[in-house]
């Protein structure tokens, strides 16, 4: 279903809530599982935690989890702890071109027993649970933080626990960060020295407690963009946000000043509010934030600002090749925009073509970051719905603060 967003003004003052972190959800559902014994609140409404929520009650020898990358490195691991079931793990056509070798290996030389159903390296995977005993494992940290969080989270049902060395330079450290800070949350011990984590075995039953899920920043990113694209004191006020946040993409907030944006923290909600107008060019290393290259990228082309942005690499093996996405889209608006395997260098511009159809390439953040471009030009969005993957009501949420949305 494609959607048209006609040239729009947003209210000068707005407010909208913003469902649970899916990157929080995600690992605490994987948790809950493994302990039972304590509750979630807040839980993401995105279609990779219901994914996620459905996979791990599920019974079936066959499990799909369609588009849904971080179910597909979590249960990896989780599926290979659970003794004496035989698992299929399978996806979309994408997901089978996504590779996962790098957390098979390492999970085998744990002593997991993990097969390959079509293609090497690639799912769909079969999953023979066993019992895990080994504890040291290396693994290189330069390609998917979820490869790292992914044997984090099952390392305490381990007989020894797991004692990971991280190999080269560290991508994506606020997303591992996030892993070990919600282990210690549940009652997990850990430690992350130099390039070493470890992780220690727990056989005891956790005390029972209540965890909520904090909002989606990737999901804020959106309205950050809504913000910088405003007339100067627009406003809009989101909830349930901490200042402490977890989530590496809670970097939005030192990042949009440079559009001029503030941020004010007040109780559980933050109100974003357009002060100066800014057209500086903008230079980012995004690699500890990978997922808010595609709302800065399209921000700074809204604005006429040029940008450099590195740190990239993890993109091309996203929903889709992500730099080679945006290259295509913004270029059809009238951008010029040069890649690299790891960066994206924008052209400043004046000029943005009118009407143009946004291809979104089954990746929900394309037509997410691009939505805000209607408050300077009409577009239309196609296969709109995506966004479900993880922020089901972002288009009634558009429309509430003023934007035209026309299926």
């Amino acid at each position: 279903m494609h959607f048209t967003l006609q040239k729009s003004k947003i209210a000068q003052k707005s407010a909208v809530q913003i469902t649970g972190s899916k990157s929080e959800s995600n690992r605490l559902l994987l948790l809950q599982a493994l302990y039972p014994e304590f509750k979630l609140e807040n839980v993401s409404n995105s279609d990779d935690s219901n994914l996620m929520t459905n996979a791990l009650s599920s019974q079936s020898e066959v499990v799909d989890i369609h588009h849904a990358g971080t179910a597909m490195r979590f249960l990896t691991a989780y599926f290979s702890i659970q003794e004496g079931r035989d698992t299929i793990l399978t996806g979309s056509k994408r997901m089978t071109e996504r590779p996962i070798k790098i957390l098979v290996e390492a999970l085998q030389e744990l002593g997991a027993e993990i097969s390959y159903e079509a293609n090497e390296g690639y799912p769909p995977i079969k999953i023979k649970g066993t019992k895990l005993t080994k504890h040291k494992v290396a693994l290189k940290a330069n390609v998917s933080s979820q490869y790292i969080s992914a044997l984090l989270l099952i390392a305490s049902k381990l007989e020894n626990g797991i004692e990971l060395t991280l190999e080269g330079e560290i991508t994506s450290v606020p997303y591992i960060n996030m892993t070990l800070s919600l282990l210690d949350e549940i009652g997990v011990e850990s430690s992350f020295k130099g390039n070493v984590i470890t992780v220690k075995p727990n056989t005891n039953t956790l005390e029972p407690k209540t965890l909520t899920v904090e909002s989606d920043w990737s999901s804020a990113s959106y309205y950050f963009s809504i913000v910088a694209l405003s007339d100067v004191g627009t406003e809009i006020t989101l909830t349930s946000y901490k200042s402490n946040s977890l989530q590496g993409d809670s970097a939005l907030v030192e990042i949009y000043k440079h559009f001029g944006v503030s941020t004010v923290f007040n109780g559980n909600s933050v109100t974003l509010k357009k002060e100066t107008s800014n057209l500086e060019p903008l230079t980012l290393d995004l690699k500890n934030a990978p997922d808010i290259a595609q709302t800065i990228a399209v921000s700074c082309f809204a604005l006429g600002m040029p940008c450099d942005l590195v740190g990239l690499h993890t993109l091309k093996i996203k929903e889709t090749d992500r730099l080679v996405a945006l290259k295509t889209e913004i270029e059809k608006l009238g951008g010029k925009v040069r890649i690299t395997d790891k960066s994206l260098h924008l052209a400043a511009s004046n000029s943005i073509k009118e009407n143009v159809a946004i291809a979104t390439y089954n990746d929900h953040r394309m037509a997410m970051a691009f939505a805000p471009l209607a408050l300077k030009t009409s577009l239309v969005i196609e296969d709109a719905m995506v966004v479900s993957k993880s922020y089901p009501t972002f288009w009634d949420d558009l429309a509430s603060i003023g934007f035209t949305v026309k299926k």
